[in-house]
């Protein structure tokens, strides 16, 4: 069996779905042919797609083969620090030699550097059948391929990769030996952010880096809840500025910078000498087969990566594909959840019919089916443009001449790719991370008391679903995201979103397809909910104008948004207004799918059909709730300053 081969969903956006045209000239910078075919390239398109597929049959066989009969054991088997290391269950080690011996872990990684070289949008699928058998396997997996990935990024961003311009194959890279380390299954990484006292708050951050009198910067702190802390090479951010005033650059998150860290050198005996303490391993109710770790920094070694206060802008780099990985994680964990409920509920009677025949969970496994079609089609669509935004932009700096119409070109696609990736991403990784939890609640509720025992597994779904939608970025800093765009885009350029709203309206009372009448509905539930917000905001502001000089009623209208003060009512009712924009943008991405295969036909009806009563309750709400509230909180203010 594959977890693969048996889902026609999954293998339809590799064999259809999915522009390999499109995407693979960026893969294969040398191009297609004989002679790039006998260097380790492909001959064609499809060429390199049968290979692929081979990958993830393989992978698929291994996550289902391999992965799942160890879930149980490795959700019970923990791993435990002595003499300063992390000592994995002996089943973790022996999956993790094996996905070393398949080369998975240089999937993604450049043949220059011993990897495959095949796309990201191939890494995530293999993400998500690894994470059908085990979340916690795929989650380490990540720190390895995604670290690699992460140093090469990096490294060609701040300019010190070397490509020739002729074979564009990479010459050198400035973490070149790491990457190759991470390929082989020698070692990997992590990214360490979270401190004790600043989980989203980053501008909190207290690790702080140094400069001895040589120039060599030096790290101190502590990071919390580091995900495969245990690796050898750690991206870490620290405050590098200590800026007085809140106007300065240096203040803030502008004085934060990346570093990377070595956890420890090779000493001459052999034995490692540790620049990192590894404290100790948190107890977590979930996520069992991955390792959390506290990590403590005293003035460890460490190099600057890009420069100083760039911290914040690389490290949401990093983060960006972090939060589209955990979308097909949580993609994974449900299908797992549908798959054991759907099994379940076929094979157990009540009342004289099986509990699949029954009206309420026949409901709820037609909506879980519903549900992870429309989720993996938003996570397919996100994870391909990210992919061609972080290629293409190296390409404009590498590539083409600077100046030229063709970087002029390249720029423009750039800009729309990177906010065509920055729209669905947010939504994604909120949507898919509370679908999680809710279909593993369902897997356990069908299940009835059999599913609050340990022997169906279903009551370890629900635990590891739990941190989903809590760490990589909360659902409620996603919906926040996703909020603060969609409005200040509005402001920005209110006269596209008029035509937009207008498109809408027309389509969903004329447009010749009656269904996609209704994707235009969605859409204008997510526009009149923006429109009626920034109403709800700007009203003071319009009120306000007649005492502020003309000259600076732009300004006032436009420019001067504190989007932590001005925004309440957006605020508040974030979580909804993303909710309307998840349905819309999973409505579009299904209906784009129906110019390639009209067999998707029946998947958008499925999501129309249930994306309807959420958007209009989600836009009454919108609408007619909260004011109580915000009237409250608008209160507390004067009542605590008169204390």
């Amino acid at each position: 069996m594959s977890f693969y081969d048996d889902n026609a969903d999954l293998r339809w956006y590799v064999e259809r779905g999915i522009d390999w045209a499109r995407l693979l000239p960026h893969v294969e910078l040398g191009g297609l042919g004989p002679a790039q075919a006998e260097a380790g390239g492909y001959q064609s398109v499809e060429d390199a797609v049968q290979t692929w597929t081979e990958v993830l049959h393989m992978a698929g066989a291994f996550a289902a083969d391999e992965i799942a009969p160890r879930a149980a054991l490795l959700d019970r088997a923990h791993a435990r620090v002595e003499d300063g290391e992390l000592v994995s269950p002996p089943e973790h080690d022996q999956l993790f030699d094996a996905i070393a011996a398949m080369g998975l872990h240089g999937l993604c990684v450049p043949r220059e550097f011993g990897g495959m070289n095949a796309p990201l949008v191939i890494y995530m699928l293999v993400a998500e059948v690894f994470s059908r058998a085990d979340v916690s396997v795929m989650t380490h997996h990540s720190f390895h391929g995604g670290i690699a990935m992460a140093l090469l990024m990096y490294s060609a961003l701040e300019g010190s990769t070397t490509f020739d311009p002729d074979s564009r194959q990479i010459l050198s890279t400035r973490w070149s030996k790491a990457i190759e380390e991470i390929a082989a299954g020698e070692a990997w990484g992590c990214m360490d952010i979270t401190e004790p006292d600043a989980g989203s708050d980053m501008a909190a951050l207290r690790t702080k880096a140094e400069q001895d009198a040589d120039g060599n910067w030096l790290l101190s702190g502590q990071k919390i809840f580091i995900t495969s802390g245990h690796g050898k090479y750690h991206f870490v951010i620290a405050r590098t500025e200590d800026a007085k005033d809140p106007d300065d650059p240096f203040a803030g998150l502008g004085g934060l910078s990346l570093f990377l860290v070595k956890a420890w050198e090779d000493g001459p005996d052999g034995r490692r000498i540790r620049n990192i303490t590894l404290e100790r391993i948190e107890e977590k109710l979930g996520h069992h087969g991955s390792a959390t770790c506290t990590l403590s920094f005293d003035r460890c070694p460490a190099e600057l990566v890009g420069q100083r206060g760039e911290g914040f802008k690389l490290m949401l780099l990093l983060m960006n594909n972090a939060r589209i990985g955990v979308g097909f994680e949580a993609i994974g964990l449900c299908e797992a959840a549908l798959r054991m409920a759907r099994s379940y509920a076929a094979g157990r009677r009540s009342m004289g019919r099986s509990l699949d025949r029954h009206e309420l969970i026949a409901d709820w496994l037609d909506e879980m089916q519903t549900d992870v079609c429309g989720l993996r089609a938003l996570a397919v669509h996100a994870a391909f443009q990210e992919e061609l935004t972080q290629r293409k932009r190296l390409e404009l700096r590498y590539l083409v001449a600077p100046g030229s119409a063709e970087a002029a070109a390249l720029e423009a696609e750039v800009k729309a790719l990177t906010w065509a990736s920055r729209s669905a991403t947010p939504l994604l990784k909120m949507l898919a991370a509370e679908k999680a939890v809710e279909m593993a609640r369902r897997c356990l509720q069908i299940h009835g008391g059999a599913g609050y025992t340990t022997e169906y597994g279903a009551e370890r779904l629900l635990r590891d679903s739990l941190v989903l939608p809590i760490y990589e970025g909360t659902t409620q800093i996603q919906a926040l995201m996703a909020t603060k765009d969609a409005l200040l885009g509005l402001l920005r350029d209110p006269k596209a979103f008029v035509r937009q709203s207008a498109r809408a309206s027309l389509d969903s009372r004329t447009h010749r397809d009656p269904l996609y009448r209704r994707v235009a509905g969605l859409r204008l539930a997510a526009l009149q909910a923006q429109r009626h917000l920034i109403q709800r905001i700007a009203g003071p502001r319009v009120l306000s104008l007649p005492q502020t000089p003309l000259a600076r009623w732009r300004d006032r209208l436009v420019d001067d948004w504190d989007p932590r003060t001005d925004f309440g009512p957006a605020l508040l009712h974030a979580e909804r207004l993303a909710g309307l924009l998840a349905d819309a943008a999973i409505a579009e991405v299904l209906w784009a799918q129906l110019a390639k295969d009209e067999g998707r036909r029946p998947i958008l009806e499925g999501w129309v059909e249930r994306a309807e009563p959420r958007a209009r309750d989600n836009l009454g709400r919108i609408k007619h709730s909260g004011e109580r509230l915000l009237a409250r909180l608008a209160q507390a203010p004067a009542a605590e300053a008169a204390k």
